[in-house]
């Protein structure tokens, strides 16, 4: 049964002689089925997300590489399959858990290792979010509802980033909305199987990315216990056999992994013990939320406001969603949606306990405010890219409340009508003023779509609001005699009614109403429609330039440059939180540039910036190590327009100065070096064929090819040759994986064949092991240079 009990209304007796008029809908309503033009609009809403997620998916490549070796790892090794391994030999596996890799690694099984069988998987799961989130709005709240959700869903910019790369992201976007639609099949009947397949869909939500599913548990659960139609007894029993099915979904993993012995599996990554536990409370759970995340990069806060992640989490507050770090990935139609929310629960009233209306807004605009003031308040390591998770909320709100207000305006009280238009002018200029803010932190990009944007909505805007004027005085039905009388009486003309129909006041009374409604029947919907393209054309704008654009490294960022966000090394994005657009980067309260990276073995190169703040020279103490083979100095900082010199190191490889500044470039503009900038934390090396050679020459004779400090920097010579590379200390080189006694056993076994400079970055506390073995290689062997980098031959250590 799909209706909805909200805002009834009596009908009234018909005149006599007259046919008798229809009962008005009540808001929210779902009568019959479709109109005929609801499937074809769905069909073509799919085929468009589709043609925006799949063109061109493989120009990206190996999109985020250290999520690609463990894809390739996965496909080569039942083993790495399921616990995530970085590498097909099981020496470490990626920092989260591996849901989100399974898919991928089963594409690439079935079609071979590219960077499009890797990303397919992420598109397809956009076009079938999309679907979704439709399904859901439409079933209480109508086609129209759900193809207004789904459009806003596929054109948010960082939806579309994130469904075109191969971050864990787009699969918990995908189980979360799947959740959502089970929830509403669950309140609608009270089922129990729908309410426990909610609990399994989020179970394996933290299955792709940890605790972050699990902000919508509340929401969901508040829903059901507040809607469902049945006692409250079944309904808490209910739910709580949902959440044995979270527990059963989300722990059967974790139970295997930590019943397993760590010497028969790989090293847990992002963890200081081995341990699961720890990495999902730890580095990826409340230390997400605290700021204190071991072995996290960059340490503290880097500026007073700033979060615990350093540069990695940017300002904390109110207004996170809409800085300039965040806002043009996802803020585009965010104030609409807050306004929307508002006006829906207003238009919903008093209603009885399991209104569908009340409902469905409660639950997303429960799971819009819930994650977004989680995301606005954490003190650890935050990125632009996380807000994808509130693309469908935003959708859902927008849809539900814009086809709440249009229907409202038919309603019978005639200040409803009035307030409900006057809310929908009011809504689609602030979005259109919110767009024409948004679209100015980039200028130079398209620079004429500003101003159209603001012209048309408030346009757009002004025709909504008279159009409340008029429907404010008459009755949009047809000019009949009752319509007259309602007309005239209402405008406080007094005496008999009746007879000013037959007058010549009536009739001039009747031309005017009959006018009016013509205005309101053919203008208002056809303005209607043109301020919701008005409103969907920035984000849009965004996304398509998006999916234009090549994306790689480990920080993403929708949008033309300058957008928001921090694009990765090699990759197109924004800036650093606090930094300039012009691509030069504060080092912290002080103000310093941001430095470059040591390229000496022990770290002694001095602070490349200007003032305090920047990052100092590794100097062990939990700090990454610098590159094996000299004392060389930082690297420049990256100047606006120039490119920030390299420090070399005298028999080592050069100190990667310069941080990449917002389109990706080293202080210029175009690609990252193909060291991956940031001494390769952040983007994978592209080895040159010498060196790809080199590590294939004997590879089947050494489980491991390499070895080198950090996932990104193994991970890039891993995918070039299809050999396992061990990521030493995982994925920034703070992990106690291997010691240095595990690394001069596995030498001595002959088990390694090479170890390669490079990589690492200083870290908030964590493991001193890499730079030991570093320090160990450098005392022990000789460094040769291929292709610019340091490589030392560790067969000579041998023994047996």
């Amino acid at each position: 049964m799909d209706r909805t009990d909200s805002l009834p209304t009596v009908p009234t007796a018909a005149p006599p002689g007259t046919e008798p008029a229809r009962a008005p809908v009540p808001l929210g309503t779902r009568t019959g089925r479709d109109p005929r033009w609801a499937r074809p609009a769905l069909a073509g809403l799919l085929v468009v997300t589709a043609l925006l997620y799949l063109w061109g998916l493989g120009a990206s490549g190996w999109a985020n590489a250290f999520y690609s070796a463990a894809v390739q790892a996965g496909s080569q090794s039942w083993t790495a399959f399921f616990y995530g391994s970085s590498d097909a030999a099981n020496s470490i596996t990626v920092d989260k858990t591996p849901a989100s890799l399974w898919l991928m690694a089963l594409s690439v099984r079935i079609f071979g290792l590219s960077g499009w069988s890797i990303l397919v998987p992420q598109a397809l799961l956009g076009v079938a979010s999309v679907g979704v989130l439709y399904a859901t709005i439409r079933r209480w709240h109508g086609p129209a509802a759900g193809l207004l959700a789904g459009a806003v869903l596929a054109l948010t910019p960082v939806a579309t980033l994130m469904f075109r790369f191969n971050n864990p992201d787009a699969l918990l976007v995908f189980l979360l909305v799947a959740a959502a639609y089970a929830t509403v099949r669950a309140v609608e009947t009270a089922g129990t199987r729908w309410i426990v397949l909610t609990g399994v869909l989020v179970g394996f939500g933290f299955l792709t990315k940890m605790l972050q599913a699990f902000l919508v548990i509340p929401v969901f659960a508040g829903v059901y216990l507040l809607a469902a139609p049945t006692g409250p007894g079944r309904r808490i029993r209910q739910l709580l056999l949902a959440g044995l099915a979270v527990v059963v979904s989300a722990g059967w993993w974790v139970a295997l992994v930590e019943l397993v012995p760590a010497s028969v599996r790989p090293y847990i990554g992002g963890s200081q013990n081995n341990s699961i536990l720890e990495l999902t409370l730890g580095y990826n759970g409340l230390g997400r939320i605290t700021g204190d995340e071991v072995g996290s990069v960059g340490g503290g806060g880097g500026r007073p406001g700033g979060g615990g992640g350093g540069p990695f989490s940017g300002r904390t507050g109110l207004l996170r969603m809409f800085d300039t770090e965040v806002g043009g990935q996802i803020s585009w139609l965010l104030p609409a949606a807050l306004i929307l929310l508002v006006a829906g629960l207003w238009l919903a009233g008093r209603a009885p306990r399991t209104d569908r209306t009340r409902a469905g807004l409660l639950l997303w605009g429960g799971w819009l405010l819930v994650t977004g003031l989680i995301f606005s308040f954490m003190s650890g390591i935050f990125h632009a890219y996380y807000t994808v998770a509130l693309a469908p909320a935003v959708g859902a709100l927008v849809g539900i409340g814009t086809t709440l207000l249009w229907r409202a305006r038919s309603a019978p009280v005639r200040w409803r009508r009035f307030a409900a238009t006057l809310v929908l002018a009011g809504t689609l200029a602030v979005t259109a003023w919110w767009s024409w803010h948004l679209l100015g932190r980039t200028p130079e990009w398209h620079p004429w779509l500003r101003p159209t944007v603001l012209a048309l909505g408030l346009t757009t805007a002004a025709f909504l609001a008279v159009s409340a004027f008029l429907t404010h005085r008459t009755v949009p039905p047809s000019p009949s005699a009752p319509v007259i009388k309602e007309f005239v009486s209402g405008s406080g003309v007094q005496g008999d009614a009746n007879s000013l129909v037959n007058s010549e006041a009536g009739a001039t009374a009747g031309r005017r109403a009959e006018f009016a409604g013509r205005v309101v029947r053919w203008v208002v919907p056809v303005v209607s429609v043109a301020g919701i393209a008005v409103a969907l054309a920035g984000p849009a704008a965004y996304a398509m330039q998006t999916a234009v654009t090549p994306h790689s490294g480990s920080i993403p960022s929708a949008g033309p440059a300058g957008a928001g966000g921090f694009g990765g090394p090699g990759g197109p994005g924004g800036r650093m939180p606090g930094g300039r657009a012009n691509g030069q980067f504060p080092g912290g309260p002080g103000g310093g540039q941001f430095p470059g990276f040591p390229g000496g073995p022990n770290g002694t190169g001095q602070n490349g910036g200007a003032n305090a703040g920047g990052f100092p020279g590794f100097s062990g103490g939990g700090s990454a190590p610098g590159v094996p083979g000299g004392t060389g100095q930082d690297g420049g900082t990256g100047q606006d327009g120039g490119t920030g010199q390299d420090g070399t190191a005298p028999g080592g490889i050069p100190g990667q100065g310069g941080f990449p500044r917002q389109d990706g470039g080293t202080g210029q503009e175009g690609r990252g070096p193909r060291g991956g900038g940031m001494g390769g934390l952040l983007a994978a090396r592209e080895p040159s064929a010498e060196m790809t050679a080199l590590l294939a020459a004997d590879a089947d004779d050494y489980t491991w090819v390499a070895a080198t400090v950090g996932s990104n920097n193994a991970s890039g010579y891993q995918l070039a040759t299809g050999r396992p590379v061990m990521p030493v200390g995982g994925f920034n080189g703070s992990d106690p994986s291997p010691t240095l006694a595990q690394f001069q056993r596995y030498v001595a076994d002959g088990r390694i064949h090479y170890f390669l400079g490079g990589g690492g970055f200083r870290a908030n506390g964590g493991s001193n092991a890499s730079a030991e073995i570093a320090a160990w290689v450098a005392e022990t062997f000789t460094p040769t240079t291929v292709d610019g980098v340091t490589v030392y031959d560790l067969s000579s250590g041998k023994q047996g």
